[in-house]
């Protein structure tokens, strides 16, 4: 078991490695900077914004180093200025990046006009990296500083005020998803054909299929706004805290920031979460308690006369869950990304909505912090569901 984890261990490092340059890459050539609105004053009348301005812009971004030491640079902080041996510093004049691009309107073989840059007016060097600081390094634990979100404050800063309000939300989603699916799918698969099972199979399908900003824009509409206006009790249609005071027949007064407060706000993204686990967990379960059920260990149990609960609980379930563990344990990810589409729909300010705001801001350092995160803990969920299996079923052994 110990060679085994030392392997998985060393798969892990190089697969969040490729994952790093992968998603690094593909962020490097979107478009959006810091500065892409500011280089549109450069050529005005006005000349409120020079040239020097932004490059001392793109310096605190790190911005004007190439992509490959702007990469190095933020996975392990390296390189921080020449190499040091011996007491000697060597490449000091090696560079690094290009401070002042020089551009050119060229034209294309269709008659098109297009800006390129064709040289550099001023290189970056190593020597110039000493005393520059935007990231230690992801490795060391440090995301970089934020483009826009959090303009130069840390991105961590920014994740750490978002993590506990996803966690509120997934985690109890996920909680009350599993409590009832899982005696949900058990009860559908030993009534197979009831009108129980029917019922609810169709149930299932149709929250399955359905999106969830469809199922929250539909609580928003009935729950919140059309219950409001018939004078109803209702529920808040968004946010996770209220700004002011707000009346509901029934419960009176609410006050912002309260435990009354939050609970109301929680019910309706929840819901739809749960609606949505729910479905999805309770299909699984019942088609692999139903495959476990036709095995002839479960036959030979009821041949012994044992009873039927025992059998269920004790014989069949236990092996059926072994691959719902899998599907269990890939929702860690998903409980520290965030539902994005439902928090989204509902203001909620969590991670999901955290990673929408990052992307529309093109504050890509927030972005690829999340990327990061969930790329971690997705092979952290693979190895645990992995030893899970040894829990389960001792019959699996890892050499």
């Amino acid at each position: 078991m110990t060679a085994y984890l030392i392997r998985r261990a060393i798969q892990m490092v190089g697969v969040l490695v490729l994952s790093a340059i992968v998603s690094f890459l593909l962020l490097d050539l979107a478009p959006g900077s810091p500065t892409e609105g500011l280089r549109q004053q450069v050529n005005t009348s006005t000349r409120r914004i020079t040239e020097e301005d932004i490059a001392r812009i793109l310096a605190s971004y790190e911005l004007d180093l190439y992509t490959p030491f702007r990469f190095t640079r933020w996975l392990v902080g390296f390189p921080t200025g020449p190499l040091q041996l011996f007491g000697k510093e060597y490449f000091a004049d090696y560079a690094v990046g290009c401070s002042a691009a020089i551009e050119a309107e060229v034209v294309d073989s269709a008659g098109n006009f297009s800006v390129r840059t064709i040289g550099c007016a001023r290189y970056v060097t190593l020597a110039d990296m000493v005393g520059r600081r935007t990231s230690n390094g992801v490795m060391r634990g440090d995301f970089g500083l934020s483009w826009g979100l959090l303009r130069a404050r840390p991105v961590a800063d920014l994740v750490w005020s978002r993590l506990p309000w996803t966690l509120q939300l997934m985690g109890l989603s996920y909680a009350i998803s599993l409590a009832i699916a899982i005696p949900l799918g058990v009860y559908q698969a030993v009534r197979q054909y009831s009108r129980f099972d029917y019922v609810f199979t169709f149930a299932a399908f149709a929250g399955s299929s359905m999106p969830t900003f469809f199922f929250g824009i539909l609580m928003i509409l009935f729950v919140s706004i059309l219950a409001q206006r018939a004078g109803l009790p209702w529920l808040p249609p968004g946010d996770a805290v209220a700004v002011r005071d707000y009346f509901i027949p029934v419960l009176g007064t609410i006050e912002p920031g309260t435990a009354m407060d939050r609970v109301l706000h929680t019910i309706m993204p929840v819901s739809v979460l749960v609606l949505f686990n729910t479905a999805f967990y309770t299909r699984f379960v019942r088609s692999s308690m139903l495959e476990v059920l036709r095995q002839n260990y479960v036959r030979t149990a009821r041949a012994k006369g044992l009873v039927e609960r025992v059998v269920i609980l004790k014989h069949a379930l236990r092996n059926a869950l072994i691959p719902f563990v899998t599907v269990v344990v890939y929702a860690i990810p998903g409980i520290f990304g965030g539902a994005i589409i439902t928090e989204s729909v509902f203001n909620w300010p969590g991670m999901g909505r955290l990673f929408i705001d990052a992307l529309g801001r093109a504050d890509y350092p927030v972005s690829m912090a999340l990327i990061m995160i969930g790329a971690f803990l997705t092979v952290v969920a693979t190895l645990l569901g992995d030893v899970l299996y040894t829990l389960v079923d001792p019959r699996i052994k890892y050499g």
